[in-house]
């Protein structure tokens, strides 16, 4: 043997799973059972949905026809305005919005993005096989310039505010925003530069 691993890693993007922990559906639910208010962060929040089905036969195609360091990404269809979702299960559960039930806007929470986003900045698709599943092109990364970055992170990590931490984040991935939280302050930083 070699002694290189025969491990081939791929990496899957996608939106939310209908059903799964965490999902919003069961959430409305309850608060439909119970007669309470449905809580929407935003009125203008939208996100990508798929089936536990859908999401695992993709998740499944997509590693057998991997060779290794790819990063699939899964046609979502439509994003779905989440405002719009709650008055639809209002709607489906034989009520009405908003003198059955009402929908609470109760804000964002820290980190949360009013719409999401699959690709990053400079990165694009490329098609495959299946019209479902593209492999994300994205930007190349220089090593040499990141590693030294990392090993500074991972050796300050308990010697430096959270705000500094964050800040050393941001050097090696731009990209990265704090939407809604105490670290947007760096974000403006960043963007006046």
């Amino acid at each position: 043997m070699n002694g290189l691993s025969k491990s081939k890693f791929i990496t899957t993007r996608f939106g939310n799973v209908l059903g799964s922990n965490g999902s919003v559906i069961p959430l409305f639910k309850k608060q439909i059972e119970e007669g309470d208010p449905l809580t929407v962060t935003h009125k203008d929040i939208t996100r990508y949905f798929m089936t536990i089905p859908e999401a695992c036969q993709l998740v499944l195609e997509a590693g057998t026809m991997g060779e290794g360091g790819e990063i699939f990404v899964f046609d979502m269809g439509e994003s779905i305005k989440i405002f719009d979702l709650a008055k639809n299960m209002i709607r489906l559960s034989g009520l009405e919005y908003p003198d059955d039930i009402d929908i609470k806007i109760v804000g964002l929470r820290p980190g949360e993005k009013i719409y999401e986003e699959l690709l990053g900045d400079g990165e694009n698709t490329t098609k495959t096989h299946n019209s479902k599943i593209m492999i994300a092109k994205v930007k190349n990364i220089d090593c040499s310039i990141i590693k030294p970055k990392i090993i500074d992170i991972c050796n300050t990590v308990g010697g430096v505010s959270k705000i500094e931490l964050i800040s050393k984040v941001k050097e090696i991935i731009p990209e990265y925003i704090s939407n809604n939280s105490e670290y947007e302050v760096l974000d403006k930083v960043i963007l006046n530069k």
